[in-house]
């Protein structure tokens, strides 16, 4: 028995999420690690990130929501509504809290252009709430494209001149998780990660290394293509999707290997480019999304 050696470990997406869903689970079953509050807030989006991360898994969204958090308020699965909600959003704030922000801050007219409910008879703007909230956070997450950089909602013309998370919070620290939606590993695995271990190593940008740390085109499955310049000329081509207008190279997550809506798929592996929508600058920056001018010339890429 002493020279037996144990198989190594697996070491893709699933297996390493469900090892970290187990070490969460045993260590709140042996009361090593105490669950946290958080306060899930929506402003100005389109609610895609909460729907994106019903379909999470390991953790998946129901284990994560009821036994590794308490959670106090969201905008979408709250069953308390109107002031009684909102009541609870306040009383939270007496006790340490995780704040996830998702989407944009509207500042127009300070901030009436995205009004989440109302508090003593008076609206309770989106802008009043983040920096409320941003203020008293243990810990901030700005989760999805909105609420990290502006994304969509703060694309041109941007009427209800939105701005990112940090804009009205400059000073706070906060963990990003960029990406239209987020991926519910990406969000799950952080909230995770912060229970075991506390904060994941970030980037110069403020994104966890453990999902944001590698260009897409380096671990693209058509990365030989363009290795050979091979490119395809249409949206059915199995080839390279470089030319079409691909943002692999420039966009840094591991959509890859991951993959979407349960480890199946994902943009490429459906003959669609890549569109950088975990790039900060999305989608603005990232337009054309696709692109028939095979050749066109790519100043930054």
């Amino acid at each position: 028995m002493g020279n037996f050696v144990l198989p190594p470990e697996q070491v893709t997406n699933e297996a390493i999420a469900e090892r970290l869903k187990k070490s969460a689970m045993n260590g709140i079953k042996d009361g090593l690690i105490k669950k946290k509050n958080l306060i899930y807030l929506e402003l100005n989006g389109c609610s895609g990130n909460i729907i994106s991360l019903l379909n999470g898994q390991n953790p998946d969204f129901e284990y994560a929501f009821q036994s590794m958090v308490n959670i106090q308020y969201s905008n979408s699965l709250m069953v308390s509504e109107g002031e009684k909600a909102i009541d609870k959003l306040m009383k939270a704030m007496d006790e340490e809290y995780i704040l996830a922000v998702e989407g944009a801050v509207a500042l127009k007219n300070n901030g009436l252009y995205n009004v989440i409910g109302r508090w003593q008879g008076k609206p309770l703007t989106g802008l009043q709430a983040a920096t409320m909230l941003g203020e008293k956070a243990s810990t901030i997450l700005a989760v999805g494209a909105c609420a990290t950089h502006g994304g969509v909602s703060a694309a041109k013309p941007n009427p209800s001149q939105s701005v990112s998370l940090q804009n009205v919070l400059p000073n706070k620290k906060m963990i990003k998780l960029p990406g239209c939606p987020v991926h519910p590993d990406w969000f799950l695995g952080t909230v995770a990660h912060l229970l075991l271990y506390g904060e994941p190593e970030t980037d110069n940008l403020g994104r966890p290394l453990m999902f944001y740390s590698t260009l897409i085109h380096d671990r693209c499955p058509r990365r030989p293509f363009f290795d050979r310049g091979i490119f395809a000329e249409k949206l059915s081509d199995k080839t390279c999707l470089f030319k079409l207008g691909c943002r692999g190279p420039v966009t840094r997550t591991d959509c890859p290997t991951r993959q979407w809506n349960g480890h199946v798929n994902w943009p490429i592996g459906d003959n669609t480019p890549c569109i950088g929508c975990a790039q900060f600058g999305f989608p603005d920056a990232m337009a054309p999304f696709i692109s028939f001018d095979t050749t066109r010339v790519v100043k930054d890429e």
